[in-house]
């Protein structure tokens, strides 16, 4: 009797553990260079929430990345990309609609950091889909005791070891949201990055995100 007790209680807890599953969703960016897999952070839900509502949508395929500068950023988002002529100026589409800032001082512009652009509004609240990703470069230590005397904003030792043997753009922190990170597929967006470009940083080719998708990827969680 104790042992079918035990067998059932045993079968009851697999069951129980089975059904505890969280998804971890990532956003897989498709291009001609190859996947883009982007990892949104906790502490930013309005950002990521919107931009898991944006692909829900299909919104992203088509747009380009319409604006890359090697060691900063390549950029992407606009709506106004998807039909665009050759040449035409790109970065001024959106969605009638601002996300409010969630600036924080744990998420910074590390090399692989995914933010959202925006204007010169004074909350510093985001474009509702134009988003970029960090190329950047490595800073030394005085660079980057400069960048702290200019913007008032002190980095931690992690942020300052990732920035000097990393790279990033450590000027942005503070200004922009950071929302994300590359989880796989940095090489890709280096190659995007290092495409020729016209004097609006416009590629010279057109960089479409072919297929953005979420990827769900379960985690069980033990009790």
């Amino acid at each position: 009797m104790k042992k079918i007790v035990l067998a059932v209680v045993g079968l009851c807890l697999a069951t129980t553990l089975f059904a505890q599953k969280k998804n971890e969703d990532k956003i897989v960016i498709e291009t001609e260079y190859g996947k883009i897999v982007l990892a949104l952070y906790e502490n930013t839900p309005k950002h990521r929430d919107n931009m898991f509502k944006l692909v829900k949508e299909k919104f992203y395929d088509s747009t380009l990345f319409h604006r890359v500068i090697p060691n900063f950023v390549v950029q992407g988002g606009d709506p106004d990309s998807k039909k665009a002529n050759p040449g035409q100026a790109l970065g001024e589409g959106d969605l009638g609609y601002k996300v409010p800032a969630e600036i924080n001082n744990v998420d910074y512009h590390q090399r692989g950091a995914v933010g959202m652009a925006r204007d010169n509004n004074p909350d510093k609240a985001s474009s509702a889909c134009q988003f970029y990703i960090v190329t950047g470069k490595k800073f030394t230590d005085e660079e980057l005791n400069n960048i702290s005397k200019k913007t008032g904003r002190n980095f931690t030792p992690v942020q300052r070891n990732a920035y000097k043997n990393k790279g990033g753009t450590p000027h942005l922190d503070g200004n922009y949201t950071v929302f994300g990170i590359v989880e796989e597929g940095m090489d890709v967006v280096d190659r995007i990055s290092a495409e020729a470009r016209n004097s609006m940083d416009r590629p010279d080719k057109d960089i479409k995100m072919i297929k953005v998708r979420i990827k769900k990827k379960k985690r069980f969680l033990l009790f």
